[in-house]
C-alpha cells in the first residue's frame, strides 16, 4: 500500500536539526516546562500576532482548559458543529456543559453562521467554530453574532495552523484559539502536544495554573487543575518545524491545486472561499460514488480515509443529547459522500496524477 500520510520523508529532510535539538535537551536534563516550551510559546505568539500562548499536552486539553478557564460548566450551552472530530464535543462535555449543534455550510463544511442565532438561548455561553480540514470558518459573521449576544468564541484550529481569514491567522480571531500538534497536523510534533492562544493575559495566567495541577507555585494549589504540560522534547521538535511550516503549507496548496486540476470535473473538490487562505490539512473530495472510488483505490494499493463517517449528533456516546437522523441534513449528506485522498506536503506529483487517473477511470466506467 502507498502511504496515506508519509511523515518519514519530512523527518529525513530535517533529521540533523531534530537530532541536534533532542540531544541538547537530553544534555540539559530539563524535561518539564523548560526553555524550549517558553521559546515556542514566544515564537507562536509572534507568528500568530497574539499576546499570550500557553503550551499544553494535547489539542483536546487545549479545548478543555479553555472552556474551564472561561468558567463554562454545568447548565451552560456551547454551540458548535456536528461535523468535526470527537474531541471538540468531548471537551464541552468534560466541563459539564451541553453541546448544541448547528448544521454546516455546503461549500466549506464549516459551521453555518447564518444558522447560529436560532440556536442561542439564555444558557448559551460560547461558540466553538472548527476550521475543518484547514479551511477557515467565517469568523467575521461568527464574531458579530458573539458580540451581539455577549458570547465567548473559542476557535478549534487543530487542523488549520497557518490558515488565515481576512489576512489574520486563525486562532487569533476569537477570544481563545486552540491548536493540536498531533504528528499528522500541519505543524506536528512526534507525539502529542497542544497550544492555547489569547489576547487576554488574565485568562492565559489562569490556563497556566490549570495546566499544572491548579498550581501557581510548587505545592500550592489554588484550584483543581490538570496535568497538561507540553513536553520539552516535543516543544523543541516543534521549534525546528516552525521554521518550515509556511513552506509546508505552500507545498500542501500546490499539491491540492494539482488534485483540483485532475479531478475538478468528476468529483466535488475542496472549496476555497473569499478572503481566506486554506492550508489543506487533508484533501477531501466528495462523490455519491464514494464506495466505488474507495474500493477501486484499495485494489490499486492506495489507501483512503473517511473524515467523518458519523457526524457528532449520531455518535452512540452522544445519544443522551436527544438528536436524531435528519436533524442536520448537510452534515449527514457530507458524511455519506466525503473521502480523503493520500496527501502530505511531499507527496510526489506523479502520485497525485496516478491517483487522480484511477479515480477518473473508475467514474468513467460507472457512468
Amino acid at each position: 500500500m502507498k502511504p496515506f500520510i508519509d511523515l518519514k520523508s519530512q523527518y529525513i529532510s530535517i533529521k540533523d536539526e531534530i537530532i541536534k535539538c533532542i540531544n541538547e535537551i537530553l544534555e540539559s536534563s530539563h524535561y518539564i516546562l523548560g526553555d524550549n516550551v517558553k521559546a515556542l510559546e514566544e515564537e507562536i505568539k509572534d507568528y500568530l500576532q497574539v499576546k499570550e500562548a500557553v503550551g499544553v499536552a494535547s489539542g483536546t486539553d487545549a479545548l478543555h482548559l479553555a472552556l474551564k478557564a472561561l468558567n463554562i460548566g454545568k447548565g451552560d450551552e456551547v454551540i458548535t458543529t456536528p461535523f468535526t472530530f470527537f474531541a471538540t464535543v468531548e471537551a464541552i462535555i468534560f466541563v459539564g456543559a451541553k453541546p448544541v449543534f448547528v448544521d454546516i455550510e455546503e461549500k466549506t463544511y464549516n459551521i453555518d453562521p447564518d444558522k447560529i442565532e436560532a440556536k442561542i438561548t439564555p444558557n448559551t455561553k460560547a461558540i466553538i467554530p472548527v476550521h475543518i480540514f484547514g479551511c477557515p470558518a467565517n469568523m467575521e459573521k461568527i464574531n458579530s453574532i458573539a458580540n451581539k449576544y455577549g458570547l465567548w468564541v473559542i476557535e478549534d484550529a487543530a487542523q488549520a495552523f497557518g490558515a488565515t481569514f481576512n489576512n489574520k491567522k486563525v486562532g487569533s480571531l476569537g477570544h481563545v484559539g486552540c491548536f493540536s500538534f498531533y504528528p499528522s497536523k500541519n505543524l506536528g510534533c512526534y507525539g502529542d502536544g497542544g497550544m492555547i492562544v489569547t489576547n487576554n493575559p488574565e485568562l492565559a495566567e489562569k490556563i497556566r495554573i490549570l495546566r499544572n495541577h491548579g498550581s501557581p507555585g510548587k505545592y500550592i494549589h489554588k484550584e483543581i487543575g490538570l496535568n497538561s504540560r507540553l513536553d520539552e522534547i516535543q516543544a523543541g521538535i516543534l521549534r525546528v518545524k516552525m521554521k518550515y511550516v509556511d513552506k509546508y503549507n505552500e507545498m500542501r496548496r500546490k499539491k491540492a491545486e494539482l488534485y483540483n486540476k485532475y479531478l475538478n470535473e468528476v468529483v466535488i473538490p475542496p472549496q476555497e472561499v473569499k478572503n481566506s487562505y486554506h492550508v489543506y490539512h487533508l484533501y477531501c473530495i466528495r462523490s455519491k460514488e464514494r464506495e466505488k472510488i474507495r474500493e477501486t483505490l484499495k485494489n490499486h494499493g492506495i489507501p483512503s480515509v473517511i473524515y467523518y463517517p458519523v457526524p457528532m449528533h449520531l455518535q452512540p456516546a452522544l445519544e443522551f443529547l436527544g438528536y436524531k437522523p435528519k436533524d442536520f441534513p448537510i452534515a449527514e449528506d457530507v458524511s455519506k459522500e466525503i473521502l480523503a485522498l493520500p496527501f502530505y506536503p511531499e507527496i510526489p506529483e506523479e502520485e497525485v496524477f496516478e491517483i487522480s487517473q484511477i479515480i477518473r477511470r473508475c467514474l468513467k466506467e460507472n457512468s
